[in-house]
């Protein structure tokens, strides 16, 4: 039984070229992120892998990114699921603001504090523990058990909702998991053994 997961963050977004953060908005993939989700796509097939199932956010960015990767590898029409326990943290009042515009109305070392501590939250938004404590419920009843099963699970995503997921798999703790960054478009390729811990991890980072 192959007990696959592969997790990938998507391609380049319109608002990561531009440094805004983007939490819960919805820019759409730059070209290099277009390239970057058909690079993952090609990597996963020199892989030999295919897939049963397909999870991603409610989102455009991973969206278009999964429906790119499969795609690249012939599998156009494979069943995907969409939900927004899949979506990036809320960064709440810093959405769509600059990084640097934030950094001189809030300061270094509170924007410093938002985007990196694991349970403070921005204003109005979620901290990188509100994140997990959505995400991870979701794995636990509607990825693991498909994985455990034996099907081949694909989730396309983001930094902070697939940050979750790994802090877990890879037995992150919080003081370790802010400072995890997850590249655009680098499939990270697991398998599981049968008590759901992981039995091999692949970084799939060649890009074409």
């Amino acid at each position: 039984m192959d007990r696959l997961l592969v997790l990938v963050r998507h391609g380049q977004s319109d608002w990561n070229l531009k440094n805004l953060f983007t939490g819960w908005k919805d820019p759409d993939l730059t070209p290099q992120g277009v390239t970057e989700a058909d690079a993952a796509g090609r990597a996963l097939k020199a892989q030999g892998l295919q897939f049963d199932q397909a999870f991603t956010s409610d989102l455009l960015r991973a969206q278009r990114t999964l429906d790119l990767m499969l795609a690249q590898l012939g599998q156009p029409t494979l069943p995907i699921i969409r939900d927004q326990a899949l979506n990036e943290r809320d960064y709440g009042d810093l959405s769509g603001l600059n990084k640097d515009d934030a950094r001189k109305k809030w300061g270094e070392a509170q924007v410093h504090v938002w985007r990196r501590s694991y349970d403070v939250a921005p204003p109005g938004g979620e901290s990188l523990k509100d994140t997990v404590a959505r995400v991870l419920p979701y794995y636990c009843q509607k990825i693991l058990p498909r994985v455990l099963s034996g099907e081949r699970v694909i989730v396309a995503a983001h930094g902070n909702s697939l940050r979750a997921l790994v802090m877990v798999l890879d037995g992150l703790t919080p003081k370790t998991i802010p400072d995890m960054e997850l590249a655009t478009g680098v499939p990270l390729v697991y398998r599981l053994k049968a008590d759901s811990t992981v039995d091999s991890k692949l970084v799939l980072t060649a890009k074409s």
